[in-house]
C-alpha cells in the first residue's frame, strides 16, 4: 500500500501550510488556497464534519486533505466528501488508495468507521481529474446542480456523485483490480 490515512493533528500544520503552498497553483481553479486555515479545520472537527489527512507510506509527505462535511444521522446517514490532492503525489495514484481507505472507513461501523450508509462526491464539471477520481472509487453521476458552491468568489456549478454501502466493494482484492483498470484507461486516453 502507498498511502495511510489519519485524523489531522495540531502537529501537521506546518506540512499543511508547505503543501498549500506549494501545490496552488494545481488548487486554485478549483478551491480557495488557504495555507492558514489548518487551525480553524482541526476546531470545526465535530458531528458534523471529520477530516482525514492522507500520507505517503515510504516517505510520510502529505499527499491529499478530505473532509467528510455535511454529515446527517438518523434516517439519512450521509455525508460529503470534498478533497484536496497535493504535489508532488498528485497523479501517482496514492490518493485514489488514500481516497479508498476513507471511503472504507465511512461506510465501517462505529467505533472503527462513520456508519454512514450514502456518499456524495460534487465536482466542478470542468475538472475531469476529480471527476475520474469519482469514477474510479464507484461513484455514480446522479445529475447537475447549477451554482451549488461559492468558491474562489463565485457561484460554481458542479456535478453530482453518489454511492451507497452497498455499492462498495468489501472485496480488496476486487477494489484494487478496479482501480488498476481505471488508471489504465486513464493513462489511454
Amino acid at each position: 500500500m502507498r498511502a495511510y490515512i489519519r485524523p489531522p493533528q495540531p502537529d501537521d500544520e506546518a506540512v499543511y501550510r508547505a503543501a498549500v503552498l506549494r501545490s496552488a497553483d494545481h488548487l486554485i481553479p478549483w478551491n480557495p488556497v488557504e495555507p492558514d486555515g489548518f487551525p480553524d479545520l482541526l476546531r470545526r472537527q465535530g458531528p458534523d464534519l471529520r477530516t482525514f489527512m492522507i500520507f505517503d507510506s515510504e516517505d510520510d509527505g502529505l499527499v491529499g486533505r478530505v473532509n467528510v462535511a455535511n454529515i446527517v444521522r438518523a434516517r439519512f446517514c450521509s455525508g460529503s466528501l470534498g478533497y484536496d490532492s497535493y504535489v508532488p503525489y498528485a497523479g501517482t495514484g496514492r490518493m485514489t488508495v488514500g481516497m479508498r481507505l476513507i471511503v472504507e472507513r465511512c461506510f465501517a461501523s462505529a467505533p472503527e468507521g462513520l456508519g454512514l450508509h450514502r456518499l456524495e462526491i460534487n465536482v466542478q464539471p470542468e475538472n475531469d481529474r476529480s471527476t475520474a477520481m469519482a469514477r474510479r472509487l464507484g461513484f455514480r453521476h446522479e445529475g447537475f446542480s447549477p451554482r451549488m458552491l461559492f468558491l474562489n468568489d463565485a457561484w460554481r456549478d458542479h456535478e453530482r456523485f453518489a454511492l451507497t454501502a452497498e455499492e462498495w466493494p468489501t472485496d480488496r482484492a476486487e477494489q484494487t483490480e478496479q482501480t488498476e483498470q481505471t488508471e489504465r484507461l486513464d493513462r489511454q486516453r
